[in-house]
Formats: C-alpha cells, structure tokens, sequence
C-alpha cells in the first residue's frame, strides 16, 4: 500500500487552503465517499434482485437481513482498529474489500447461477466491512480538515450521502435492464474501486499526540474508550441524546410508514413520495451547514430540532391526505437531518481524534445495531394499539433525547468552533 502522505498539523486539526468546500484534499475524501456510497445503494440492489429470483421472499429477506448480524456486533471493535491503525487505511481496505468481492460475484453471475446461501455469504462479507467501515469514514474529517471546517464537511457528507441514496438505486436498476445482476455488480464494484485512488491521494494530519500505541489488547482499547466517554462533559450525554433519538426515529420512518401507507390506500407510490419529501427536508439540512459553515448555539439548536422533529413525526400519523403527509414529511427531514448533522459535528469536533473511532462506533451501533431492533416491536404495537398510539409514543421517546439534551447544561452550551464561513 502506498505510504500516508503526512500534513502538518496542530491541535485543531490539519492545516487547509481555506473553507473545505474549496480544499481539494477534503473533495478528494468527497468524492472518494460520495462514489462508495453511490456502489454501496448499487449493490443492494442488485443483491436483493437476485435473491429475489433465486428464491422464495422469505429467503431473500433472510440473506439481505444476514448483514445486520457482524454489523451490530463488531461495530464497536471496528472502532477500536480504525483508532489503533489509523482510518484511512481501514476506509481504503474496506472499499478494497467490497470491490473485489462484489467484481467476484459479478464474474459468477456471468458463468453461472449462485446458489444463495452464495449471496448470504456475500451479504455476511459486507456486513463485517461495514462494521470497519463505518467507524473509520466517522474518524477521517479531523485528519482531513480543520476543526473550524468539521460542520461544513459534515453537511457535505450528508449531500453526499443523499445523492448516493437517490441515484444508486436508479443506477442499479438501469444496469439489471441493460445487463442483468452481473452489470448491476459489476458497477458496484467499479464504483468502489473509483474511491481508491482518491483515498490513496489524501493527505493525512498526524495526530497531535502522536500516533497510538498497539502494544494493549484491543479489549483494553475499547475499555478505555468507552471510559472517554463516560466521563466527557459532552460526549457522554450527546450518546444518550443519539440512542433516545434513533430508538425513537427509525420505528416509525421504516416500518410505520409502509403500514401508515397501506391504511389510508396511498400505495407503494405513496411510501415514495413521503420518502422523497423526507429526502428532501434533509439535504435542505446538509446544504444550510455546507454553505454556513458553522450553526451558532449548535448544542441547543441540536436539542430543539430533535424535539420539534419528534412532534412532526407524531403528526405523520394523523394526516389523511397524501400531499400533507408529504409536507410533514419535509419538515421531518429538516429538522432530523439538521439534527443529525449537528450531532456528527459536535461528536467530531469535541472528541479527542485518537478515540474518534470508538466514540464514532458507539454512536453509530445505536443507530445502526440497537435501533434496528425496535423495527419488530413497532409491527406488533401497532397491530394491538393501531398507528396513532405507536407514533406518538415513538415520538415521545424521540423527544425525550432532545429534552434531556436542554437538560445538560455543557451540552445545551456546547458550541461549534469559529472559522472563515466564506
């Protein structure tokens, strides 16, 4: 692998040209996420079309739920490796990783039909990569970009992020029609291995204590950084605020929804249209924080839009006509995705970078790991209690994070480092 090239760097981070969307180390990182992302929504679309017609529906959920599995319980050791080894030659090994194997499946596509405990295999592979991935791509900004810059490069991320969501898919789609499964991952891949030399081509800050020792087990790592935590004034409450936020969030947007759908006859048409307004909401939310660079008061404009978004969420399921929905909708993904945003640039600029993948795998194991599991319990209580019951109750827990987050006086006060907003 080709050797980290090393900027100078002090205690606030890496040395840049000026704002990050003008740097071109950060764009390169940009691109170099935006293109993963993009290969990532490719791929699970052409994995779930082909267990689609390789098998009975309940097999092809079952081989695209095999993921969640290593996900959820490696990530917080994902994170241990990205602070021990640095994150980005962990993001570099993970895209390396999926590019060959998703190119592999595409040439096995190509020759044969794989069978599908194949792509369930495939599907455990991603899984564990993401559980690497996801630390190391949280801890990367503040070896990229100045502190001052960390806001604007998470609004960025999050661009980025939404138009991997909105032209994966199309993208997918278009290459089953014209080459089937294989064209599909075959794009994938080559999207992935798209992200390599860019990631090659970063300039890396040291940290400013000096690179980590790896003489400890990787359980004492992990100890100690959930011990950072625990004591930070900030940090240690922010992951309370996140777990409260997603446990209350996610229910409702990915299971409540389809069901809220299908009661008022909205159809599939329906789901894609409040999905779209949630869509839009939060790049609206991602493009306020590019362009400003910096949201003053950030910790108690993070708490009341996560309390605010908690009582849109509640009203989703009271509004009977499609148009209104979709409205609120819009007013979620704003809010949430300001929200969100203002939780990855506090997290990133109040964290000390040698523990910023443990910090960065513990709050994305609530989201993506505890979360998740509220999506059954959310089935069966809204078949006892019906929709509005289940909404609002979802909506009190989400509100519950922001209010405890105005209850914590060094969180509320938290602010966001000044910079050139230019």
């Amino acid at each position: 692998m080709t050797a980290l090239t090393e900027a100078a760097a002090g205690p606030a981070g890496p040395a840049g040209p000026g704002p990050a969307h003008r740097d071109p180390n950060v764009l390169r990182w940009l691109g170099a996420y935006t293109a993963s992302t993009l290969g990532d929504s490719v791929y699970h679309l052409a994995l779930s079309w082909t267990a689609v017609r390789g098998g009975t529906p309940a097999e092809a959920g079952l081989v695209m739920a095999v993921s969640a599995v290593p996900r959820a319980l490696l990530m917080l050791g994902g994170g241990v490796i990205a602070d021990r080894f640095g994150p980005r030659r962990v993001v570099v090994l993970s895209d390396t990783v999926r590019c060959l194997v998703v190119l592999g499946v595409a040439a096995l596509l190509l020759l044969s039909s794989p069978a599908l405990w194949v792509l369930a295999v495939v599907a455990l592979v991603f899984g564990t990569v993401d559980a690497l991935f996801l630390p190391a791509v949280g801890a990367l900004p503040p070896r990229i970009a100045p502190r001052d810059q960390l806001a604007r490069v998470q609004g960025m991320r999050g661009l980025a992020y939404r138009a991997g969501l909105v032209l994966g898919a199309p993208l997918g789609g278009l290459a089953v029609a014209l080459g089937g499964p294989a064209a599909a991952f075959g794009a994938a891949g080559l999207l992935f291995a798209f992200s390599l030399p860019l990631l090659l081509r970063l300039r890396i800050a040291p940290l400013p204590g000096g690179e980590p020792s790896r003489d400890g087990t990787a359980l004492r790592d992990l100890a100690d950084g959930l011990r950072y935590i625990r004591r930070h004034r900030v940090l240690g409450p922010l992951m309370i605020v996140v777990a409260l936020s997603d446990l209350g969030f996610v229910g409702p947007l990915n299971v409540g929804l389809a069901l809220l759908a299908d009661e008022r006859g909205w159809g599939a048409a329906g789901i894609g249209w409040v999905l779209a307004g949630f869509g839009v909401g939060a790049g609206a939310a991602s493009l306020l924080l590019t362009v400003r660079g910096r949201i003053p008061r950030a910790g108690t404009v993070m708490a009341w839009t996560i309390t605010l978004g908690a009582g849109s969420i509640g009203a989703l399921a009271y509004v009977p006509q499609l148009p209104v929905a979709v409205a609120v909708s819009v007013s979620v993904g704003l809010l949430a995705g300001l929200s969100g945003a203002l939780c990855g640039a506090l997290t990133q600029t109040e964290c000390d970078p040698a523990y910023l993948g443990r910090v960065t795998a513990v709050s994305s194991f609530f989201s993506l790991g505890v979360a998740p599991l509220s999506y059954p319990l959310t089935g069966a209580a809204v078949g006892l209690w019906g929709l509005g019951p289940v909404f609002v109750a979802s909506a009190a827990v989400c509100a519950l994070g922001g209010l405890y987050a105005l209850s914590v006086r060094p969180l509320r006060r938290a602010e966001l480092p000044r910079g050139d907003a230019a």
